[in-house]
Order: structure tokens, then sequence, then C-alpha cells
């Protein structure tokens, strides 16, 4: 009886465990003692009966004989079907474990948790843009108008309060979304701190009362050097549902990784404890058979065919119990506790994973539906993964390619080769995070994709990766741009233009007015004075008038335009003895899609520039080429405009060569080539500048061709494309 409950007890604890993980590690230790206590005491009675059936067999007492036979039977009977019972139930409990751990899920919570980290690093950079931008629009605000200005700013974002603030720490306006709040939320020192040595901060705060919001902080000019610098304040809220989802991405991922890091000490307990099963299931048989060895023959074939039924996978098995009451028939009511709580694990095991798949589909549900598009790739850089909107983002299925490798692909679709180099480049630095801007040229012209990426660890089978989240962000940097230019200029139209007649008008009635009654030596002095004040306010008027055609955006009447008719039509009207024009035209060349007056202000500019980089050269010559130029989605035509003067500073060769009010000239207003770069983006093209290696420099301007049928080039004038 004791044994018997010691060996319930031993699969009754094991049935326990293999439901709860962390109660199987706190009961090891007492699952192993009950064991080793049970075998002893079954030692112990299998050794005492042995030496009375020994002497009993040298006694030669009836039914000895049959007795040693039957416990032979039985024995044998026992130990094959438990020792099957045993490899297949270890198998399967080796399997469910194993399947705990699906490296696709692993997988999937990783991509979650660094999903939402960027997508919440993306929400927080988007705040800090539309801060700094209604920022610029408080700069010199005085505090009468700063509550109104306040208010349409909040109006016009997504942020619940905004709160303008003197540097002392008075506050000048604020404006909230609760028209009840009256007192605003104020920053704390260690934030002002933060925000006057890095010049801004932002960062996430939690609010009582109103939840999680973004909190950004940044000074604004007051426009009066003795009051100094204003700070202004923005509060965005994050929502609920976006901070349970990350907790909830947070917590699935710690509590997966406990379970990864228990899943060794559970196999090995596992099989230790079901060796001492089988131990004791022999050794109680054998104990048995000494006890009752004519009574075992009924219930040995019971549990030979619950055995076979078991091993066959069919755990819903019951084993009739015997109508005697003795440890054979507890043996059977184990068996069948055993096969239902093995059963019961099964069911768990599948629900288990049944959930794991649904979690998964979910996940990759969502990925189809981002907007932005989503790769993931081995380190070898070859394609796991690609969603819905990177398809439609490249104008490529890239669906087709999973498992091939970046240059494959390259191969197969050459119009994405600008794309590839760009992202390989920032991959093969091994960097943990990157931030990669790739210009490139699609079906409707000039694209610019903003690429971000990210390393992913190992996961079981599947080795070290990447992620590359990227957008089309083309419109999104005209839109910006024209804005905000466009309120420059009308700022400047305002505060700048209006005052400059009444000073001319001025300037000319002194002049009109006294010169004739002044002396020869003060008719002078006033006669030059107001010559000086006119003069500069007519080149004022001009500037303003340069600035507010650049900033302003034109209704573009777009025709089908021949690019070397109009350039050889501008090189007559800049016939000079002084500088030498000549042409390399491409003969054939496909016609560009173009607003007729903005490609001339383009020539224009470019000639007057390259005429007066030439002032100082004692033979100066500008060169106007053409070309065709074939691209992976487009072909392009590319004009060249050459001068030999001294060339562009290497300061500004770069980027901000073509950025307003930027210039070498002493007289420049610095905005000849921005008007250029603006006029070339309205078309979809493409602008860069250089030196060229023998002196001068070299512009150039690419436009989508615009073909209708198949045109002639002229193949001495045509290359492939390569990246600007």
């Amino acid at each position: 009886m004791i044994v018997g409950l010691l060996l319930l007890g031993s699969l009754y604890m094991m049935g326990a465990a293999t439901e709860n993980s962390a109660q199987f590690d706190r009961i090891y230790s007492l699952l192993v003692l009950v064991n080793v206590v049970g075998l002893v005491i079954l030692l112990v009675l299998l050794g005492v009966n042995f030496q009375r059936l020994r002497r009993q067999y040298k006694e030669r007492v009836v039914g000895t004989r049959m007795t040693v036979r039957l416990i032979v039977i039985f024995v044998v009977l026992s130990l094959i079907p438990v020792s099957i019972v045993f490899y297949f139930s270890l198998q399967f409990l080796h399997r469910s474990i194993d399947s705990w751990f699906d490296v696709r899920v692993e997988q999937a919570l990783n991509d979650s948790l660094s999903l939402s980290r960027l997508a919440l690093d993306s929400r927080m950079r988007n705040m800090v843009a539309q801060t700094e931008t209604m920022a610029k629009t408080l700069t010199d605000v005085s505090e009468t108008q700063a509550a109104l200005s306040l208010n349409d700013l909040r109006d016009q974002s997504d942020s619940t309060e905004l709160m303008l603030m003197a540097s002392s720490g008075r506050i000048i306006a604020s404006s909230n979304i609760d028209p009840i709040i009256i007192v605003p939320n104020k920053p704390t020192s260690v934030m002002l701190s933060q925000m006057r040595s890095n010049g801004r901060y932002f960062g996430l705060d939690a609010i009582a009362d109103l939840g999680l919001h973004v909190r950004v902080l940044m000074e604004v000019s007051s426009g009066n050097p003795i009051i100094g610098p204003r700070i202004f304040q923005a509060l965005f809220p994050i929502s609920e549902r976006i901070s349970k989802l990350t907790d909830s991405v947070q917590a699935a991922h710690a509590q997966y990784e406990r379970l990864v890091y228990l899943r060794g000490p559970l196999k090995f307990s596992f099989t230790l404890t079901l060796s001492l099963v089988l131990l004791l299931t022999i050794l109680v048989a054998s104990w048995a058979a000494f006890l009752s060895a004519r009574r075992l023959v009924y219930p040995i074939q019971v549990l030979a065919t619950g055995t076979r039924a078991v091993a066959s996978g069919n755990y819903e098995q019951r084993l009739p119990l015997p109508s005697n009451n003795d440890e054979m028939g507890f043996l059977v009511q184990s068996f069948n506790d055993m096969t239902r709580r093995i059963g019961l694990a099964q069911s768990d095991a599948k629900h288990s994973q049944q959930h794991a798949e649904s979690q998964r589909a979910y996940l990759e549900a969502v990925l189809r539906r981002l907007s932005s598009g989503v790769l993931t790739m081995s380190r070898d850089q070859i394609l796991r993964t690609v969603n819905d909107a990177a398809c439609d983002i490249l104008e490529v299925k890239l669906d087709a390619y999973i498992g091939c490798s970046l240059s494959e692909i390259r191969e197969d679709n050459p119009k994405l080769e600008i794309f590839l180099d760009g992202i390989s480049d920032s991959l093969e630095q091994g960097q943990a995070e990157w931030v990669e801007e790739v210009t490139r040229f699609n079906s409707h012209g000039r694209q610019v994709l903003m690429c971000r990426g990210a390393t992913l660890p190992g996961v079981g089978d599947m080795g070290a990766g990447n992620v590359i989240v990227f957008d089309d962000f083309t419109t999104l940097i005209r839109a910006q741009r024209d804005a905000a230019w466009g309120e420059v200029a009308r700022r400047l139209a305002h505060e700048i233009k209006n005052p400059l007649t009444p000073i001319q008008l001025s300037a000319e009635r002194m002049r009109h007015r006294y010169l004739p009654k002044l002396d020869p030596e003060e008719a002078d002095l006033l006669d030059r004075s107001t010559n000086t004040i006119v003069q500069q306010v007519e080149v004022m008027k001009e500037m303003v008038k340069a600035f507010s055609e650049y900033a302003r955006a034109p209704h573009l009447d777009m025709v089908a335009l021949d690019l070397n008719r109009l350039i050889e039509e501008a090189l007559d009207l800049y016939s000079s003895d002084d500088v030498k024009f000549s042409a390399d035209l491409a003969q054939g060349l496909p016609k560009i899609e173009a607003d007729r007056g903005r490609i001339r202000q383009l020539l224009n500019n470019l000639i007057k520039n390259a005429i007066e980089a030439t002032h100082d050269i004692a033979q100066p010559q500008v060169t106007i080429m053409t070309r065709l130029i074939r691209g992976q989605a487009v072909d392009s035509v590319e004009m060249d405009v050459i001068d030999n003067g001294n060339g562009f500073p290497d300061d500004i060769i770069g980027g901000e060569l073509f950025e307003p009010y930027v210039t070498t000239k002493p007289k420049g207003t610095g905005l000849g080539l921005a008007i250029v770069k603006k006029i070339v983006e309205e078309h979809g093209g493409f602008v860069r500048a250089q030196n060229l290696p023998a002196g001068g420099a070299a512009v150039m301007v690419r436009f989508p061709a615009l073909v209708t049928s198949e045109p002639k080039y002229d193949a001495a004038a045509v290359e492939e494309e390569s990246p600007l």
C-alpha cells in the first residue's frame, strides 16, 4: 500500500509539473527523493520475497516453479510495454517542449518589439519636427499676440497644450485643448537645463490625470536682445492603446525568454523523472508478481492492450479496472490517470501552438497594412520577408524574390539598382541602426526614399539579419519646402517691400525740393546721398522680387519641348565677343514634358552664372552639352553647362550650393542656383554641380524623357544611368 502511494504521488507530481513548469522547478528535488525512497522500499521487499521464493524452490513447494515462470513472464510482459510507453512519452515530452519555443513566435516577438520602438521613435521625431515648425512662426511675436498665435498653432497641430515662457520662468501665454485647464503644465528645472545645454529637449512624460505625453522644449527668439530668447513648450498625447500594446509586447517577450531559459532543465528533469518512474514500475511489477502471480494474468492482458493504444498515439484509451482491489488495480488506475494527463498536456500544447499561429497571422496582417515598406533579410543579404507597401513603393513584386540575394534581384530588376546599392552600402557597414536617403528615378520621375535599418538577433535555427523600413518622402519634402519658403516670401513682401517705396519717394522729394536751394558743396552731398538711397532701394526691390519668385509655386503649363531648340534660342541672346560659346547637342533626343517659360528661366540663370564665373579669365569659354541617359525605370535627357572659370569653393560644392542666399559673388543674391534647383525639382529631375579636374566647373541637369514612340537616338550620345 505504501509503495503504491509513493508511485501514485510520483506520477501525480509529474503530471502537475507538465502543466506548470514553475511548480516543477520547486518540487523537483522532492520528486527525486520520493522516487528514491520508493525504489529503496521496493528493493527491500523484492529481496525479502526473493529469499522466500528461493527457500521454497529448494524445498520443492507445490506451485513454486509455476510461480517462477509466471514471475518471469510477468516481468517480461511488464518491461516491454512500459519501455515503449517510456520511449514514446519521452519523445512526446521533448517534442512538446520544443513546440513551445517555435522560432517563428520568437522572431515575431522580436520584430513586434523592434517595430513598436521604431514606431514610437518615428512618432516622437514627427512631433519634434512639428514643434520646430511652430517655433519658427513664433519668432519675434509680441507678448500681446502670443496667445492668439498659440491658439492658431494648436488648432493646426496634434498638440494638446502650447506654452510660451520667458527665460526667467514667467509664463507669457498658453493654449490648452481643454478650456477648463487654466494653469499650464510647466517643465521641471532638469528639463530646462537639458534644453539649454542641447538646444532642445523632448521625451515621454506621464502627466497626472492626462496620461502619457511627449514634451518638447526649445528656445524661440524674442527679437529683443535685452529680453533674450524665450522658451516654447508643446505637449503631444500618446494614445492609451499604443502604451498598452507596447507594454504587452515587452511583457510577452520577457516571459518567452524565461521559458527559453528553462527548456534544457525541463528536458533533463522529465527524462530523469520518467526513468525513475520506469524503474519503479518494473520493481512494482516484480513485487506484485511475488504476491499474486495467478491473478495478474488478466490485468496484464488489459495493460498490454492499453500500452499498445498509447504507443499508437491514442491517449483517450481507458483501461477497465480489475474486480480485485489490489496493487495491480491501483497500477491500472495510475496508468489511466497518466494517459489522461498526457492527453490533456497534448491538447494544451496544440492549443498553445494554435494561439501562437493566430498571433503570428495577426502580426503578418498588421505588417501587410503598413504604409511603410518593410524588408527583412539575412546577414548575407538574402531576402526573407517583404510587405505589400514595399512592392507598391518600388513598383516591383518583391514577394516573388523571397530567398534570393540582393545581387540576384539587382540583375533581374536593373531599375532597383540605385535603391539596392544604397541599402547594401549601409548594411555592409554593420551598424546596429542606420538612416539613409536614396534618390532614384521611377515611372513618375524623381523619387526620394528615406530608409531606416536595424540589425535582428539570431533566433533558433534562423540566423541574425536586418530589417529595413523605408518611406516615400518625395511629396512631403516638396510640400514642406514650398510651405516654408512661401511663408518667408510673404513676410519679406510685408516687412521689407512695402516700406521701400515711401523711402524712395521721400529721397526723390528731398532731392527735387532742396537741391536747387543749397550751396554747390551741400548740393553735391545731397545729390550723392539721395542717389545712393534710390539705388539701394532698387537693389532691395530686385532682391525681394527674386526671392518671391523663388518661393512662389507658379502654375506650370506642361508641354512637350525640344530642349536642344531652347538652348539654341538662349545662346542667340548671349552672343558676345568677350565670351566664347559652344554647343555639343546630341541629335535625335526625345522631348521633355516641361513649362517653356520656367526652362528658359533655368537656362538664363545657368548661362549668367557661367559668364560671371569666367569674368576674370583671359579667354572665357562656356560650353553646353546634351545627351540621352539610359535609365532602369525611365530614360532621361541630361544637359551640362561647363565653364573654364575658377570653379566652386570646396566648402559649398555639396548640397549648400543650391540653398538660398549661398553665393560667392560680392553682389550676388544667392538665388540663381536655388531657383535652378527648384525648377528642376518641379519637373521631376536631378541637378548637381562639380569642379572639373582641368579647371572650371560644370552644372548637370537631368529631366525625365517623354517617349511616345521608339526614337532614333545618336548612339554616341547615349550613356547608362549612374547615380547622381
